[in-house]
């Protein structure tokens, strides 16, 4: 209970971080791609994934390992850990596991069981609390003891094809400032609907984006779906959704993460509906907070510019039990320079508001010297950038 008043407090402080994120992004060049030689799927979709995105072959760790049952053991799991540890580029911030088998290692979701290597702490003690993650919120809030990681996520679907709609989902979203609506969706599931209580303040707080929240049995037929969140063993309305490219999604349930033979709906029907990624869990959670994703969180990491893979891994708390899955670098609010023929301009979006420094060098390598500080308003922005004349500038 003592960590649930943490993790609450927590969210009472995102008002005052106004979500400050890390200056750049993830970008390709910092994640590596996990290929599982034994599964021609796994290899098809590396393969796929390196070429769309221009993933560095330096960055690409062929291992093998069974691709015909849902878990890992830990003796398993923690020889393949040993195995792609050893090879992991220095620089590598983030990991994309190509494949949808396995999804379990022992008690841990295999996203997690990568992003701190096989540790039980992570696991539930009797349906209890686990251990946190010094990634929640980009750290802020966060306990002294808490770990750091290296966040994880399934390239997964049920067909090959499935995945490469996906990435393409993940790259046309890039830089796209979407204008749809986040929908923080209320229902009569007593349990599942924990999350609720904290939608009003989210909505008191994200003045960048278009939220509504709905009661389960209205929101259908929504087609301009940037983000949906709700809590239900099944989302019958899904179907009737339309989901913009880079949309994450997902239901607050016990076994969600069971992409393949869960009793309940699977997280791949949200990527199979058109999102772009979604979280659930493998083992019995309960309906802590903690094990599942704060929608506000994720979204207002996620308008500030964040990747996928970074905003979604920051909205959990103790992701142990859970797995990831989806395209990692979408990025549909990134800030950028671009420049026309009429000169420079900058582009960016902001959860609540926030300050930009951008700076100007004569070559890549710098020095780079400060150009502008500009304060961005809550949403979307295209400012021009008259007077600066260096051959790099970028934002930070």
């Amino acid at each position: 209970m003592h960590e649930l008043f943490k993790l609450l407090r927590v969210i009472g402080l995102l008002s005052m971080t106004a979500y400050a994120g890390q200056a750049c992004a993830l970008n390709a060049s910092q994640l590596a791609v996990i290929v599982n030689v034994a599964d021609p799927v796994s290899v098809q979709t590396g393969a796929y994934y390196r070429l769309r995105r221009g993933i560095p072959d330096a960055n690409v760790i062929e291992v093998r390992l069974p691709h015909d049952r849902s878990a890992l053991s830990r003796q398993e799991f923690e020889s393949l850990y040993a195995e792609v540890s050893a090879r992991l580029p220095g620089h590598i911030r983030a990991l994309a596991l190509a494949w949808t088998k396995p999804w379990r290692a022992g008690c841990m979701g295999i996203t997690s069981a990568f992003a701190f290597g096989y540790d039980e702490s992570f696991c539930s003690a009797s349906c209890g609390p686990t251990r946190a993650s010094a990634y929640f919120n980009g750290g802020v809030g966060v306990a002294d003891d808490a770990l750091p990681a290296l966040p994880a996520m399934m390239l997964a679907g049920e067909s090959f094809d499935e995945v490469r709609a996906l990435i393409e989902r993940g790259i046309s979203a890039d830089f796209s400032y979407p204008k749809g609506t986040a929908y923080l969706v209320r229902t009569g599931d007593y349990a599942r609907n924990v999350r609720a209580r904290n939608y009003e303040h989210t909505l008191s707080l994200l003045k960048g984006l278009k939220l509504e929240t709905p009661e389960g049995a209205d929101a259908l037929n929504r087609h301009d779906v940037i983000g949906y969140f709700t809590g239900a063993a099944f989302v019958p309305q899904l179907a009737s959704l339309t989901f913009l490219p880079g949309a994450p999604a997902d239901h607050l349930t016990s076994f969600g993460g069971q992409l393949l033979d869960s009793s309940q709906m699977s997280i791949l029907a949200w990527l199979s509906a058109g999102a772009t990624a979604s979280y659930g869990t493998v083992v019995e959670p309960c309906n802590h907070l903690g094990k599942f994703s704060f929608p506000g969180v994720l979204l207002g990491h996620y308008a500030d510019g964040d990747t996928l893979i970074e905003a979604y891994w920051k909205s959990v708390a103790w992701p142990g039990e859970g797995v990831f899955v989806g395209e990692p670098l979408a990025r549909p609010f990134g800030t950028r320079i671009v420049r026309e023929t009429d000169g420079l301009w900058l582009e960016a979006h902001a959860a609540t508001g926030r300050r930009v420094v951008v700076e100007a060098a004569p070559s890549i390598v710098g020095p780079y010297r400060p150009a502008r500080v500009l304060n961005l308003p809550p949403g979307y922005t295209r400012l021009a950038l008259p007077g600066i004349n260096a051959p790099v500038v970028r934002v930070r």
